[in-house]
């Protein structure tokens, strides 16, 4: 005897299968070859056979050791300082290569803080991995939220009913619709340090007081520029949801908030949100699997530079996978972005739970 999914949902399941089918072919079989890949050594030219190596790659990438390093003393035992008066300390090459010292092997320098006179110094397997970890996590915690705060106040401006109502929405959307290499290349010549759009207006509103900066080549502002270029690319797209979330409200709601004399505040805070949970929740894991994914903003107009601080984990694996030929090590930070990508979106379910 048939069971009820298959005899009751028989065409729902034959639509599907199209679409399911392409998934596994394009989703789901290329991730288990790529876990598959990032257990080998695997290059994409290369005349040596393929051996498998197990977890070595995750463990390249992945392995962190904290040095501590104390200031170096003169013969009567004074600390030795510098021309400008700081402490010297040894050179951490001297113990990352020292066959002393086997658990540092190879490693480099991250970074590192001072506690007391001692620095203590943190050194890993794969620095610029490291590096395009922290960048992508960072660029995810400031978009996320950003981009979905920017979208709501453009809804709530837009969920009204004026004259030319739908030219603004139009304008807002526009940018979606623009290739993102298009809108990189756009934003590049905008943030040009010589005669970029952005300093040549801040020069005027300022009178020539700006000094020019090179929004792009200065690692203290070069992933910000790009967070902010991101947000207002995709922000248009996230206001649609919004709007859809707020035409789902019913009006009688407001006008019971009204007559109970609300202010704006308090409707939205009563009213408003409650009935825009869902949409919350659906906008912050779009924009969140979208963070997670950012490459083309960064290939454009960094390169991943300057000095890998703009690196990312997508980044890193089309650069290893494709531009140095090193297929494990991309399969290897593919498989880690999944995980992580995975962990939080099961954190982020719990969360909903939770409130619920």
């Amino acid at each position: 005897m048939a069971s009820r999914l298959t005899t009751s949902n028989r065409a729902g399941w034959t639509f599907a299968l199209p679409g399911f089918s392409l998934i596994a072919l394009f989703i789901i079989v290329p991730f288990f070859f790529a876990f598959g890949l990032s257990l080998t050594n695997q290059r994409l030219v290369s005349p040596n056979p393929t051996q498998y190596v197990g977890l070595d790659n995750y463990r390249e990438l992945l392995d962190l050791g904290v040095i501590t390093l104390e200031p170096k003393r003169d013969e009567a035992g004074e600390l030795v300082r510098d021309d400008d008066g700081n402490l010297e300390y040894p050179r951490v090459r001297e113990i990352t290569r020292s066959d002393d010292y086997p658990q540092y092997s190879g490693m480099r320098e991250w970074f590192r803080w001072h506690s007391g006179d001692n620095a203590k110094v943190v050194v890993a397997s794969d620095v610029v991995f490291m590096k395009s970890l922290v960048n992508t996590l960072a660029f995810v915690v400031v978009v996320a939220p950003v981009q979905a705060a920017f979208a709501l106040l453009l809804a709530l401006l837009i969920n009204q009913r004026l004259r030319g109502i739908n030219l603004f929405r139009t304008i807002y959307f526009m940018p979606v619709v623009v290739s993102i290499v298009v809108v990189s290349l756009l934003w590049r010549f905008i943030y040009s340090g010589n005669d970029g759009l952005l300093n040549n207006l801040l020069g005027a509103m300022t009178f020539g007081a700006w000094q020019p900066i090179d929004w792009l080549g200065n690692t203290d502002t070069a992933l910000g520029s790009i967070m902010a270029m991101s947000i207002w690319q995709a922000v248009g797209f996230h206001m649609v949801i919004w709007l859809a979330g707020l035409q789902t409200i019913s009006p009688t709601l407001y006008e019971v908030a009204k007559i109970e004399g609300a202010s704006k505040w308090q409707t939205f805070r009563y009213v408003t949100w409650p009935g825009l949970r869902n949409t919350a929740v659906l906008i912050l894991i779009v924009i969140t699997m979208q963070a997670f994914a950012v490459f083309a903003q960064i290939d454009v107009m960094t390169g991943g530079g300057p000095l890998d601080s703009t690196q990312t984990l997508v980044f890193q694996a089309v650069e290893r996978g494709y531009g140095k030929q090193d297929i494990s090590g991309g399969a290897t930070i593919s498989v880690i972005l999944f995980l992580l990508v995975l962990s939080i979106s099961l954190v982020q379910r719990y969360l909903t739970r939770e409130r619920r």
